[in-house]
């Protein structure tokens, strides 16, 4: 995926004419109009060359376009809501501004799989190593879904080579930090920089996995295969099996399996075959409890969702926007579907020029232009994206009338 530095003159054109200021207002206000969740939500802009602008803070769509227009950033971040408005921070003692709500957020990128990916390395992503990408969302959004009850869930595109998540359930909006760094220290698997070669530590010793993971496992097995052995052949090369056979707790068997390795060029698929015969070979055909845990942890460490931890432990932690554009990529920050995330490819996310070829060609109207643009990317390859994002903002608003009617006319949140 080849880099294009996207004009501050195309960027302009597509805040005027196709960023839907509109539904990312419903997504973040959970109501039409608009509530504390909006007018005390944190902005801050990233503005060429280098300067950064935080705590902006508006009072609607409306004016979040006029300012958005009006600094033509390169790119936008949303932060928490506040006790108080962010840009009225200075008039408010420093200890009565503090964050109250936020998304509970993660940060996939692929730049934490490239000891383990062939195909690609740092800035570059393909196909083949988008599967790692998609193995992750898969696990991630289940153990989320099925362990904390969350409901509403927003996958988005990075624009390059990662993927992030937005939970909007008010459960999840209302985490402390404390309870924050709890829920991401109970899903995190995978720890330790390139230095370390075990990464995996979720057990006692050689007793079971937790449940929650123990369940990951069944599915990621099979991506395991699939990926791993299969397209990957990570450990195809000396490097690659050398790293396998240190995740090995058995040093009989990591010298056997070295022997015949070094002797003979055999793919992965073929190693790890190897590995299973010599972990039952003095069992009578029955894996010894080492063995287990070994191969087991071995799955998590190449196959399971690697998170930026750092991203999600704190309320004040601010994350790119959705349906920015990613300066490099020009390819817009677009919602992905979980359920259809193998079938989702980089490369055919829209970029900005294209959409604007779009529109041209569709005969937008001067006139039009000037004074409906929230509109104008139901004409080109964005409307698909939107209408995602807008279903998930209806299901939102939904759920926030029926807490509404639940708690009667004196109380709502």
């Amino acid at each position: 995926m080849s880099d294009t530095e996207v004009s501050p003159e195309i960027m302009l054109a597509f805040y005027k004419r196709l960023y839907p200021y509109k539904s990312i207002f419903g997504w973040l206000n959970h109501e039409h109009t608009p509530t504390r969740r909006f007018t005390h939500r944190e902005w801050a802009f990233t503005l060429p060359p280098d300067t950064y602008v935080r705590y902006q803070s508006f009072a609607d769509a409306d004016e979040l376009k006029k300012q958005v227009c009006q600094l033509n950033p390169t790119r936008f971040e949303i932060g928490p809501v506040y006790s108080a408005k962010p840009r009225d921070r200075k008039t408010v003692r420093a200890a009565n501004f503090t964050p109250q709500l936020r998304e509970l957020v993660f940060d996939i990128d692929m730049t934490d799989y490239d000891e383990i990916r062939t195909c690609c390395s740092g800035a570059g992503i393909c196909k083949r190593c988008w599967a790692f990408i998609a193995a992750a969302v898969r696990v991630l959004d289940r153990a989320i879904r099925d362990q904390f009850g969350y409901k509403y869930l927003l996958w988005v595109y990075s624009g390059r080579r990662g993927i992030h998540l937005w939970i909007s359930d008010k459960e999840a909006m209302e985490l402390t930090d404390e309870q924050r760094r709890a829920l991401v220290g109970w899903l995190t698997v995978i720890q330790g920089g390139k230095e370390m070669k075990k990464k995996v530590n979720v057990r006692q010793g050689t007793k079971s996995l937790p449940p929650g993971i123990q369940m990951s496992l069944e599915s990621l097995r099979t991506i395991f295969h699939r990926l791993i052995l299969e397209d990957q052949d990570c450990f195809a090369e000396e490097e690659g099996w050398e790293t396998l056979l240190q995740l090995i707790s058995e040093p009989s068997v990591t010298r056997r399996l070295r022997a015949k390795w070094e002797i003979k060029s055999r793919s992965s698929e073929e190693k790890w075959e190897d590995v299973k015969r010599e972990a039952r070979a003095d069992k009578g055909g029955k894996i010894h409890d080492n063995m287990v845990a070994a191969m087991e942890d071995i799955v998590l460490q190449y196959t399971y969702p690697r998170l930026d931890a750092e991203v999600s432990k704190h309320r004040n932690h601010l994350l790119k926007a959705p349906f920015c554009v990613h300066p490099k990529t020009g390819r817009v920050c677009v919602p992905v579907d979980p359920s259809s995330i193998d079938s989702f490819r980089p490369e055919r996310v829209p970029t900005v020029s294209q959409l604007l070829r779009e529109l041209d060609e569709a005969g937008a109207s001067a006139g039009a232009e000037a004074t409906e643009h929230h509109s104008d990317w139901q004409k080109t390859s964005l409307k698909p994206y939107v209408d995602m994002l807008d279903r998930h903002v209806a299901a939102l608003m939904e759920e926030v009338r029926r807490a509404k009617r639940e708690a009667g006319p004196d109380r709502s949140w």
